[in-house]
């Protein structure tokens, strides 16, 4: 049976979940049984990439969220060929969730983030909701979709890419002695990653860790205020925020630490990547983290108790036995989170569907 699918994401943005459409694009154009295309913003890096892994592309003007273009061109895409239809993010639901009505098409929906739904609409009438995490999942049901129609597929990476990744030199670029010990955080600069934890918890082992400086890789509405928050805390020495980083892994891998400071997340592709690096990793709880670090892959505190982490952070740092342990656990559990297990999970649930409608 050929599936045949056509992927819409927004694109507009390049972070965790574009990077997955890509990943999952990517690994699904390696199966003879999928024939797919990704309807996405035009000159967007996600276009880019996708262009560059072979995978057919679909580029539309898509400027508002709801850009009647890109409606225009989820329709001519469905009109080709019986088709699934996958939306990959909040705007891509609406447009494909009305192509897939008006076409009489089976509708996949993939939810990356555990807090509650503004609007239910076509996340309720979808045939299946893809969580990427159990804690997704329990929002979604907390938010009246029906269990039945929902199927926890963990976000996944290209581990043996992410092994090979070289390091970016993040000492030298800013200027720091090559003793500079090194924090890692990778996460747009939203409110619910919550770098204010980061920064207070820098303020509290700022005095016991002289060497330790913190590296935050990524962009957002959130920069100014945490700009603030640092330089009041006089960390601006010390708390380098380096913006977007087209390949975080190489900063990950520069890192002695890795550390997630989130109250909420769906599940956290850059930890992943930690993990396959063998970098030690101190986080909170929130959403679907512990799914990936409870078993010893990592140490887990609550979410906004900044004592907590810093403790966590300070344990790693001042026991090299520790981090060791961590990071062997973590390169053992990432295999469970590969690239490849999630395309087929997937390819699944387009075979669950595939006869609808």
């Amino acid at each position: 049976m050929i599936l045949r699918v056509i992927h819409v994401a927004s694109g507009r943005e390049w972070r965790g979940g574009q990077r997955q459409v890509w990943l999952l694009a990517r690994e699904l154009a390696r199966r003879c049984e999928v024939e797919q295309v990704v309807l996405t913003g035009a000159g967007t890096e996600l276009a880019r990439r996708l262009h560059g892994a072979g995978v057919r592309v679909r580029e539309v003007s898509w400027r508002a969220g709801l850009d009647p273009r890109a409606l225009a061109g989820v329709l001519t895409e469905a009109r080709r060929n019986p088709a699934i239809l996958h939306a990959h993010d909040g705007h891509a639901v609406t447009l494909a969730g009305v192509g897939a009505a008006l076409m009489g098409r089976p509708l996949v929906v993939t939810r990356r983030v555990d807090f509650p739904l503004r609007r239910a609409g076509f996340w309720r009438r979808a045939d299946r909701v893809i969580a990427v995490s159990q804690a997704v999942a329990d929002a979604l049901i907390a938010d009246g979709i029906t269990r039945d129609r929902i199927t926890v597929v963990h976000s996944g990476i290209a581990v043996e890419v992410t092994r090979a990744a070289a390091r970016l030199g993040i000492r030298e670029r800013l200027g720091l002695p090559g003793t500079a010990r090194i924090a890692a955080n990778v996460a747009a600069l939203v409110p619910h990653k919550d770098h204010a934890l980061l920064l207070h918890t820098a303020h509290r082992l700022a005095p016991r860790f002289p060497s330790l400086h913190w590296v935050i890789a990524g962009e957002g509405a959130e920069r100014r205020a945490l700009e603030a928050l640092r330089d009041g805390l006089s960390l601006k020495d010390r708390v380098h925020l380096v913006g977007q980083v087209d390949e975080p892994q190489r900063l990950i891998a520069d890192a002695d630490i890795f550390v997630m400071c989130s109250r909420a997340e769906g599940l956290g592709t850059s930890v992943l990547e930690a993990m396959a690096l063998g970098i030690p990793i101190a986080s909170t709880s929130a959403g679907g983290l512990p799914e990936m670090l409870r078993r010893g892959a990592g140490l887990l505190v609550p979410p906004e108790q900044p004592d907590a982490l810093a403790d966590a952070v300070a344990r790693i740092l001042d026991q090299p036995g520790l981090g060791a342990a961590l990071a062997a656990q973590a390169g053992l559990e990432v295999q469970r989170f590969t690239a490849g297990r999630m395309a087929e999970e997937v390819a699944s649930v387009y075979r669950s569907c595939a006869s609808l409608h």
